[in-house]
């Protein structure tokens, strides 16, 4: 009988991922990002086969993915290694030569969108108005362009138009936790939602008819529920409410008059389907635990990307009440059984709030008794029953996995959320330090022998928690965490800056708060090793950051290794530097563990 050896960092790592997709309009094509080549590019399917084709070969991830109304090419947005510069081109059907469609250097473009003949591009830009943005609308056979919408006191984004094109929808973004829809018609400004000083969101919104909208939206409530707007009445209407769930996305099939709304509760998503006709509602089954994206096609038919802790990134289609997946996404070599779901658990935080959590234990075959303490990134985001190659890595290298939703997490309601605001030092690390005693109560893990690791937000949560509960941890690793608040404020994106003030603080009226909340202030009390990993090219948390926390921790004589990615950006998007990531910190964690042979 032949033996195979225990999967390795490789097996787990080459796992793809599909980061967008697009179904054209007759249903014959299809298209979508994926780094099946190691790097990201766009691949192609001719439906009802599945067998995938390269579209491209730039090796760089796309952002924005539509195709024009007639099925006859794709829009797509491609960066630079990870710099968020985003610029449009033209991509031919079978792939082939690309056509700059929208290029400005060092400018960022959004959310691109084609008028209903596909002869003009509208599209959401930094250029000319860096902080607020502007949008403009691209005649595509002329090469005229005209603006449309200038942003004013907040970052302003194109959102959609009605179907006679006459009137557009756009959200004013003044914090994750404060976002307000608008209607412009004209030179008329129409807020879809009613005039309140309480801070809420509108998270998405469509048109059904010309005077129709339906929006999701969390004004007088802590959770987003489904409403309209009538702008011949200027009527708002609640129509939908669920307990302690929010909606997130709304779809709408003309065709058949159905609303489609995925929602959030807690770490998993639901799929509803509401008739406009008669107000049916139902439940959709889905395969997947997350949702990323839905599309419905003119024939009613559901396309759907998501993915579940156990299940990487795939494609659905749904005729009826099946779904088959379009894409066999899998861990490669690696059986389904040797993957480890999580249990969700709660425990009380210092105030006595319920914090949830995701626990991923390592099976008992491979367990090496360690514990690596997750805290996420965002903040206001959250730990969901998703897949993470690496978590599965680790897991099955012997290591188990507790991952918190802290206070700012997602999918607890607003006010939930709103608690990390101004607040990044105290009530999130509160939450985390109780989630570490409850492992350590619950004999899970003993004080002093845990390791700690998060990535962004995550990464500065660990740099703050080694700073002032060093005693808790033998080992920290930090994946572009922010490590100065002052800096990471004046170094964010533009269109970032005037959200700073209430996500983070004011450095002049804030000061004492800023520094009481940076990492960088605790450099004395950071006496455990450490791994830093940085992309060079990230815009959002940018090289300086780890940069000074290393440098300051070597002059002090402190065990801190610094890795240094030149062609990445806030995440790994390119296969072989995700694999050297992860080899590099299973190296680090394995020399403060009992077990070393599971390598």
């Amino acid at each position: 009988m032949i033996t195979f050896p225990k999967p390795d960092v490789e097996q787990f790592l080459r796992t793809f991922s599909i980061a967008d997709f697009a179904v054209s309009p007759d249903e014959k094509h299809l298209v979508f990002s994926t780094n099946l080549s190691g790097k990201y590019n766009l691949w192609g399917m001719d439906l009802p086969n599945s067998f995938p084709y390269p579209l491209t070969s730039i090796d760089q991830s796309c952002q924005g993915l539509i195709y024009d109304k007639k099925s006859r090419f794709i829009i797509a947005g491609f960066d630079q290694d990870g710099n968020e510069n985003t610029q449009f081109y033209g991509v031919p059907l079978n792939g082939g030569t690309m056509k700059e469609i929208v290029n400005h250097e060092n400018t960022r473009n959004f959310m691109p969108k084609l008028s209903n003949d596909s002869k003009k591009l509208y599209y959401t830009t930094s250029r000319g108005n860096p902080s607020f943005l502007n949008s403009y609308c691209l005649d595509l056979e002329s090469g005229q362009e005209r603006l449309v919408l200038e942003g004013k006191d907040a970052a302003t984004y194109l959102f959609g138009f009605s179907p006679d094109e006459e009137t557009l929808l756009y959200y004013k973004h003044f914090a994750n936790t404060y976002t307000l829809l608008y209607a412009k018609k004209g030179n008329e400004d129409i807020l879809l939602t009613p005039p309140t000083e309480k801070q809420h969101t509108v998270n998405d919104g469509v048109f059904v008819s010309d005077s129709m909208i339906y929006l999701l939206t969390d004004y007088d409530s802590d959770f987003t529920y489904l409403a309209s707007y009538n702008l011949e009445t200027n009527k708002f209407c609640k129509v939908k409410e669920l307990e302690n769930e929010s909606f997130t996305a709304i779809t709408y099939s003309k065709e058949n008059q159905l609303l489609y709304l995925t929602s959030q509760k807690g770490v998993e998503d639901q799929l509803y389907e509401i008739n406009l006709q008669n107000e049916n509602w139902r439940n959709i089954h889905v395969p997947c635990s997350v949702i990323n994206k839905l599309e419905v096609a003119a024939s009613g038919t559901l396309y759907l990307f998501g993915m579940s802790a156990t299940k990487p990134h795939n494609i659905y289609k749904n005729s009826g009440d099946e779904w088959v997946s379009l894409t066999k996404y899998t861990v490669p070599g690696v059986d389904s059984n040797e993957l480890v779901e999580p249990d969700i658990i709660t425990y009380p935080s210092f105030d006595g709030r319920e914090i949830e959590s995701l626990f991923f234990r390592a099976k008992k075959e491979n367990d090496n008794g360690e514990v690596i303490f997750w805290p996420h990134g965002g903040p206001q985001a959250a730990e969901r029953k998703f897949f993470r190659a690496s978590f599965q890595f680790f897991l099955n290298n012997g290591y188990s996995i507790f991952a918190p939703n802290f206070r700012g997490s997602t999918g607890y309601g607003l006010e939930f959320m709103k608690m990390v605001e101004g607040d990044w030092g105290n009530g999130p690390r509160l939450d985390n330090v109780a989630g570490l005693d409850w492992l350590i109560d619950q004999g899970h893990a003993q004080k002093g022998n845990i390791l700690l690791m998060g990535g962004s937000f995550g990464g500065y949560m660990a740099l703050l928690l080694h700073g002032r509960h060093a005693d808790y941890f033998k080992a920290v690793v930090d994946i572009f965490g922010p490590s100065n608040l002052f800096s990471f404020i004046n170094s964010v994106p533009e269109d970032w800056k005037p959200v700073m003030d209430q996500w983070v603080g004011n450095p002049e009226k804030d000061k004492e708060k800023l520094i009481e909340y940076s990492p960088i202030t605790y450099l004395e009390s950071m006496i455990k090793p450490m791994l830093v990993i940085q992309g060079a090219n990230d815009p959002r948390v940018v090289k300086e950051e780890s940069d000074q926390i290393v440098q300051a921790l070597k002059d002090k004589g402190r065990d801190v290794d610094y890795m240094l990615l030149e062609n990445e950006g806030h995440g790994f998007s390119k296969k072989e530097n995700e694999i050297a990531v992860y080899q590099k910190i299973l190296s680090f964690l394995n020399r403060f563990t009992a077990v070393t042979e599971k390598v």
